[in-house]
């Protein structure tokens, strides 16, 4: 059986990114001192350091030192995160017009997918917004009604990590830390709109923090 300690190694191993929603127990594991010390030599082993994204509250394995195959990795991890913005963005904006807040969404917020669809069914500037939103790529959905489409995407989110769902009996979602390291990436394009995505990436590994 594995112990606690190999459990968020290997999850840590796999890119997930661990927080107090999408993993609470392996979550108040790292937020002790003494654990992500004692963690911190095994991943040092395999090029790994102990990283952390929204204000230490999500934790993910970024690399230790920097090669050239360490760096073909983050190229590539970068590309496809600007490469999916658009959608992600899009589909952001639509879930905070609907929910008529002030504040984007942030890890541990609750998404209630039939209430949702209800505002989106209701408006038709909605319902055309997640239309498109659901044709892109990243959610690839082929669906003509609005049910289909809003089960697609959030489908792919959970799937992606963005999202997950406590309980599979209620269609009730939570945004998970996952949702912050994406904000941490659109800060950082924002603040660096005037270089070239290669550029972009560059400047992204060096800073480190984010990938």
């Amino acid at each position: 059986m594995m112990t606690e300690q190999g459990k968020v190694l290997s999850a840590l191993l796999n890119g997930q990114f661990i927080c107090q929603v999408s993993d609470e127990d392996s979550w108040r594991f790292l937020k002790s001192r003494d654990n992500a010390t004692k963690l911190e030599p095994h991943l040092n082993l395999l090029n790994r350091t102990l990283a952390t994204t929204g204000e230490g509250e999500v934790f993910f394995a970024g690399y230790l030192t920097l090669g050239d195959e360490e760096r073909k990795v983050l190229l590539q991890q970068f590309q496809e995160t600007t490469s999916s913005l658009v959608p992600l963005v899009e589909w952001l904006l639509l879930v905070q017009q609907a929910s008529e807040s002030d504040m984007p969404l942030t890890m541990g917020n609750a998404i209630r997918l039939n209430e949702l669809q209800t505002v989106i069914e209701d408006t038709p500037a909605y319902s055309e917004q997640l239309e498109k939103i659901s044709r892109y790529r990243l959610f690839g959905s082929t669906s003509v009604n609005l049910d289909g489409q809003l089960k697609q995407v959030f489908k792919k989110l959970t799937d992606l990590g963005y999202l997950m769902k406590p309980n599979p009996e209620k269609q009730i979602y939570l945004a998970t830390g996952k949702v912050e390291h994406l904000f941490e990436v659109i800060r950082f394009i924002d603040e660096t709109e005037s270089l070239s995505l290669s550029e972009q990436a560059e400047a992204a590994i060096q800073q480190g923090s984010l990938l």
